[in-house]
């Protein structure tokens, strides 16, 4: 296999997806893996290698890892961690198996895949590990709380997983997007539905006044950048000599991330809570 070989999770739709169709253009071998094997299919049926890759499946997660291995001759350049959801509502409202599952799949499943293909890594002397962060995981924001605790979670995690591969030729770099054209709200919204019982809630008449609207809807007013946007500062990462240790996505997240810097901690509070 001559070209470079990439493994990107979550090709289900929207940033993943349109990552692996890029990264295939560009002449690389995509392995665009997705959680459902319908999703699996469909990739497939574009001409991607496509394993099925569930970060809550310890047992798909090593079938995932030794098939994009056996198929490389045991290499692989780059990994491009994406696949992820956001289960929302009010930390009160999350049971502790809702945000276990959280950490499954928006964390603990990510260094799982990563202890399996790391030392394919390390034998061919360098490679790249991307994380796709959030603006999430710079700031928090009400209503967010366990996606918000995954991603400052990843963030901290990165930042040590860098440190500790320096020697290895092992990259590791953070995109951190802000808000982007996705299915992540109505993804979103079944984890809501799923976990939250929010009839049972002391914040019952909060949810019927505004909070179900406000999880469920969204502001249509709030401007979006497409995917792509994404995908480009992907490519940044993975053609440059040096790579950045983070790659910030969309006006809010620079915004943000200067925020958080500069404004004491009750004002930023304050600027966060106007959404």
């Amino acid at each position: 296999m001559n070209s470079k070989t990439i493994l990107i999770t979550g090709c289900s739709s929207g940033i993943g997806l349109d990552t692996a169709r890029r990264f295939k253009s560009l002449g690389w071998t995509v392995f665009a893996s997705c959680r459902g094997q319908e999703d699996c299919d469909a990739r497939a049926a574009e001409g991607f290698s496509a394993p099925q890759l569930d970060y809550q499946d310890a047992a798909s997660i090593a079938r995932c890892a030794a098939d994009v291995l056996r198929q490389t001759n045991g290499r692989l350049d780059a990994l491009f961690h994406n696949g992820a959801y956001a289960l929302p509502g009010p930390l009160e409202d999350i049971p502790a198996d809702g945000m276990r599952a959280q950490f499954e799949a928006n964390f603990l499943g990510w260094h799982d895949l990563n202890r399996h293909l790391i030392p394919a890594m390390r034998a061919q002397g360098g490679g790249r590990i991307l994380f796709n962060s959030s603006v999430l995981g710079l700031v928090g924001m009400k209503y967010r709380g366990a996606y918000v605790a995954t991603k400052f979670a990843l963030e901290g995690y990165a930042d040590v997983l860098r440190m500790e591969m320096a020697e290895t030729g092992i990259d590791v770099v953070l995109i951190e997007p802000g808000p982007i054209e996705t299915d992540f709200r109505k993804n979103a919204i079944k984890q809501f539905d799923q976990w939250v019982d929010w009839q049972s809630s002391p914040r019952r008449a909060q949810y019927e006044s505004t909070l179900l609207d406000m999880l469920k809807k969204g502001s249509s007013s709030k401007a979006q950048w497409p995917a792509s946007a994404v995908t480009e500062a992907v490519e940044k990462a993975l053609t440059a000599k040096r790579p950045k240790a983070r790659y910030r996505v969309t006006t809010p997240t620079h915004a943000m991330a200067i925020a958080r810097r500069l404004l004491p901690t009750r004002m930023l509070d304050w600027v966060l809570s106007k959404g």
